[in-house]
């Protein structure tokens, strides 16, 4: 009972402190609706800080952490120079991005081209080349932050690394409240805006403050030194170099659909807030998942057993699932009143609330491909495949470009949001089909097998309440005074009604996460 319990623990560890980061990134995103709106202020700055973040997927956690992860847990493993090989790589990291944050501040109007050419010509631009220059160096201390959490993480400390992310919300918000109470009657756009960015790189050092204050008292102090090319550095960049193009693929993605939302007014903010919200579970559930995963099959297939990694990968699927679907039929039932109790407000208009829940429940369609794909990921990493990844990315991107610039003309901005989940269904896809030569390790066991189907006919249940509960709460979800109760009403009876259906279906079982959360205190 032990493994299983450690596992689901870890799991929760990760989860709750993302759910607390992602908590706090919903009010962030609440101010900055309502301050904003979907005006050249906020589209320029939801751009600015989308590309740092874009950067960090190349060169920390969907790129560089899943090649450096494996290496390092297996030498931990095995005694074999942990400490110096991270450092090693920490410095070649930190010398790296020093040279390409300096390059994409200089390049800063091309990158901005190449995320939102629909920009070119009016305010937006050069307001965006601005915030992007300030916050560009977010990518230098987010990226060296993802690789000491990856320490912390291979040695089963779980806990700083997942709540870093938590105090750069933190910092936003007080940024705004800051602004406000300097401008209690009004504060001007444009001052949100230089509080918003300047937010980003202080918010950058601090995370990387505090894991690598964990770090360093769990015996890694990782310091910069003179970089040098050891062999296995070398190793590390020929594993990486895939998951960086794949990595690259995967970005592409996100500037395709960036593109099409640019020649529509609004539409960036619309899919950026709608993005917040399917971001909750996956983030909560899918990094969770991925963060525990990656170095725990690691670390199991160094040691040769193959039986216990069979176990972590059907307990991560099993969890996956079952958080993820009752999520996402919430997300494709009620969108409507999550997006108009949660953003309408101050400057984000019916409008606004009426385009942003149709990208929502296009997004929610394609949640569970987007944890399952964490999942999946892991089986490739943890052997150093990173490939057979790249290569199931090219043909998502090929997916998505064809849907989301095809339908443009048909279906404006919402062919972005269309893409997307496509793309990702696909990707999983050709995830579990590559996985399926294997071996024991990349199968799933019999309680999965058991269960999945269970998961499935309890959230149908759930989501026959919600969609019943929402037409009957309806006047209440449209009055100020009581609409905040009234979505904690609605949301608690879906997770009521999921969590009874469950128990009785035997999609899962109260104890196993009572148990957790006993080992996890």
């Amino acid at each position: 009972m032990t493994r299983p319990i450690r596992l689901l623990a870890g799991f929760l560890t990760v989860g709750l402190w993302t759910m607390a980061s992602r908590v706090l990134g919903f009010a962030r995103d609440i101010l900055i609706a309502a301050y904003l709106g979907s005006g050249p202020v906020a589209e320029a700055f939801l751009i600015a800080f989308s590309l740092p973040n874009m950067f960090r997927r190349f060169f920390a956690e969907g790129a560089f952490n899943m090649a450096f992860v494996p290496m390092f847990s297996k030498k931990l493993e095995s005694g074999e120079g942990p400490l110096d090989f991270a450092r090693d790589a920490f410095s070649g990291m930190a010398l790296v991005l020093s040279v390409f944050t300096v390059a994409g501040i200089a390049f800063m109007p091309a990158l901005v081209l190449a995320m939102a050419s629909g920009f070119a010509g009016d305010e937006r631009f050069a307001m965006t080349v601005e915030y992007g220059r300030i916050a560009f160096p977010y990518i230098l201390f987010i990226s060296l932050s993802a690789l000491v959490s990856g320490v912390l993480n291979a040695t089963g400390r779980f806990l700083a690394a997942a709540a870093a992310p938590a105090l750069l919300n933190l910092i936003f918000l007080a940024a705004m409240l800051l602004v406000d109470s300097v401008h209690p009657a009004h504060p001007e756009d444009t001052l949100i805006g230089q509080a918003l960015v300047w937010a980003v790189p202080l918010g950058g050092i601090v995370q990387l403050a505090l894991v690598w204050i964990a770090a360093s008292r769990a015996g890694f102090r990782l310091t910069i030194r003179r970089p040098r090319l050891t062999p296995e550095l070398k190793r590390l960049a020929i594993i990486a170099a895939p998951a960086v193009l794949a990595g690259g693929v995967v970005q592409v993605n996100l500037l395709v659909g960036r593109q099409v939302a640019s020649f529509f007014e609004g539409a960036v903010a619309w899919l950026s807030w709608a993005d917040r919200l399917y971001q909750l579970p996956l983030g909560v559930v899918g990094i969770a998942i991925g963060v525990v995963l990656l170095p725990d099959l690691s670390r199991r297939l160094a040691a040769g057993d193959s039986a216990g990694g069979r176990f972590a990968f059907s307990r991560a699927a099993e969890v996956c699932l079952a958080l993820t679907v009752p999520a996402a039929v919430a997300l494709c039932v009620i969108p409507g009143p999550l997006v108009s109790v949660l953003f309408q407000r101050g400057a984000f208009t019916e409008a606004d609330v009426a385009a942003t829940a149709l990208a929502v429940a296009v997004y929610g369609a394609g949640l569970p491909a987007f944890v399952l794909q964490k999942v999946l990921q892991p089986l490739f990493y943890a052997r150093e495949d990173t490939r057979s990844p790249l290569r199931y990315a090219v043909v998502a991107m090929a997916i998505n470009a064809g849907v989301a610039v095809g339908l443009a003309p048909v279906t404006g901005f919402i062919a972005a949001a269309l893409g997307t989940t496509l793309a990702g269904w696909g990707m999983a896809a050709l995830l579990w089909r590559g996985s399926r030569g294997m071996g024991e390790a990349a199968t799933l066991d019999d309680r999965f097998r058991a269960r999945v189907w269970r998961i499935l006919a309890a959230s149908a249940v759930m989501g026959a309440v919600l969609w019943g509960a929402a037409q009957g709460m309806e006047s209440w979800l449209a009055t100020s005074g009581v609409r905040y109760l009234a979505l904690t009403l609605l949301v608690g009876l879906g997770i009521v009604s999921y969590g009874i259906a469950g128990q009785v279906l035997g999609a899962f079982r109260a104890s196993e996460f009572r148990a957790a959360f006993r080992r996890q205190r």
